[in-house]
């Protein structure tokens, strides 16, 4: 279920649309639509403690347009403006809201063949001892294993991050079989001065598929 309402960007070539979706939980999930006319969509997700407002994803979301490619940009569920409590941890729960993203835009016809996410690293919180257990009960090797081989994966992560060690990338690069690496020179965790050459990584890589 979704309600939409849209208005003119500052790109002339695309129409920019407010997107209420509903989850399984009946939780409103709020997004914003940057509709270029492509039927191709890309997905971008926040991160912790983070919304789809965040200035690393508005200005991907700036630069993917620029490109003709239509993004959606969406506020997890209990952060942003999207209903429901925010837990530490919780992905499971956000996977499931990004499937719910998934499946409105696929039965509008779209077809979602990138995601983009940011950051869901180490942030000092205060947590329940279930939100402990489900980050800690994560098996993150696991998972890196299990993504198909015919999956391209690109993995961005800057020099200097203050939050993620990089040492966690190289680590991740020898797990995924179709991954390209890419360090940013420099780079803290949010790209703050690096924003022009995080997009240009990201539209290299979608332009070498």
């Amino acid at each position: 279920m979704a309600d939409s309402n849209s208005a003119q960007t500052q790109n002339p070539s695309s129409v920019q649309e407010r997107v209420t979706l509903t989850n399984k939980h009946g939780e409103k999930l709020v997004g914003v639509l940057d509709d270029t006319g492509s039927r191709q969509l890309f997905v971008l997700c926040h991160g912790f403690r983070s919304s789809k407002e965040s200035g690393t994803l508005v200005n991907l979301a700036a630069a993917l347009v620029n490109e003709g490619i239509s993004v959606f940009r969406f506020d997890f569920s209990g952060n942003g403006e999207s209903e429901g409590q925010f837990q530490y941890g919780n992905y499971w729960k956000e996977v499931e809201d990004l499937h719910t993203a998934i499946l409105y835009f696929s039965g509008k016809e779209r077809k979602v063949n990138t995601i983009i996410g940011h950051s869901k690293g180490n942030v000092e919180y205060r947590v329940t001892k279930e939100s402990f257990m489900d980050r800690r009960q994560t098996d993150m090797k696991s998972a890196a294993l299990s993504i198909p081989k015919n999956c391209r994966v690109l993995t961005i992560h800057g020099s200097k991050d203050e939050v993620i060690p990089v040492t966690d990338a190289f680590e991740f690069d020898k797990l995924i079989t179709n991954h390209v690496l890419q360090v940013i020179d420099g780079a803290d965790h949010c790209y703050n001065f690096n924003q022009n050459e995080l997009a240009s990584v990201v539209l290299n890589f979608i332009k070498s598929s």
